[in-house]
């Protein structure tokens, strides 16, 4: 009976911050997890447990179960038997493939957005950087990398093309644990971006100056990766 009452508990706890948000318990719980994934507080490597998160994220295990099935379908997380699940290692193939994949879809948002973008969307794009480059100078990792999703994210949805932004955000998945590692090896004063650069050719309307610094920022940042992992 104790035992229930504490899994009603969490359930309960769940249920409200759903409903502070507006979304379903499921959907937190997911977005919570992901948000782990890409912001790399689980490591490459690191198995997952349906137990060892609903402890740590206080919630029931049917969201949890959920989340979990939704992130292995995406790749971000693997399964391999046997009801083991683990953060994915990568590797140089798949280092490979994921910096062809983005090269092909993230200069086109970047052209897209710089036809289609305002003042007011220019404006809270230079905000996110500023507070980027306050996390470089602070040496915030997790801040870092939050702050430079963000800017992708913000930049992303200016281009009004969804299809394309959620096979971006997959892919953002499927490297972000490993580009915490990296961070946490050189530093953040060491890791190169294009975003004044996408900055300057949004405000001109210039599309393929935001496709080409954007192929920068996305090259750069696999290679750092690719020397990260090596």
């Amino acid at each position: 009976m104790a035992h229930w009452g504490r899994r009603s508990k969490e359930r309960q706890a769940v249920n409200l911050q759903a409903e502070g948000t507006g979304l379903p318990a499921h959907e937190l719980v997911y977005r919570r997890l992901r948000d782990k994934i890409l912001f790399g507080e689980l490591e490459p490597g690191q198995p997952v447990t349906i137990q060892g998160l609903t402890e740590q994220m206080q919630v029931g295990m049917t969201p949890v179960r959920e989340a979990l099935r939704r992130l292995t379908a995406a790749g971000a997380l693997d399964f391999q038997g046997n009801r083991r699940i683990i953060v994915p290692v990568l590797h140089a193939p798949a280092i490979e493939q994921l910096t062809l994949a983005r090269i092909a879809l993230e200069p086109t948002l970047a052209a897209r957005a710089a036809v289609r973008c305002d003042a007011g969307e220019i404006a809270r794009l230079r905000a996110t950087d500023i507070r980027l480059d306050g996390a470089i100078a602070r040496g915030d990792v997790r801040g870092y990398l939050v702050e430079n999703h963000q800017f992708h994210a913000e930049l992303n949805a200016i281009a009004r093309a969804p299809i394309l932004t959620d096979l971006v955000e997959g892919l953002w998945l499927r490297f972000g644990p490993s580009l915490r590692v990296v961070c946490g090896q050189f530093g953040t004063r060491n890791l190169p971006d294009q975003h004044k650069a996408i900055l300057s050719a949004l405000a001109a309307g210039d599309a393929d100056g935001a496709a080409r610094a954007m192929r920068a920022d996305v090259e750069q940042g696999m290679t750092q990766i690719t020397e990260g992992l090596a």
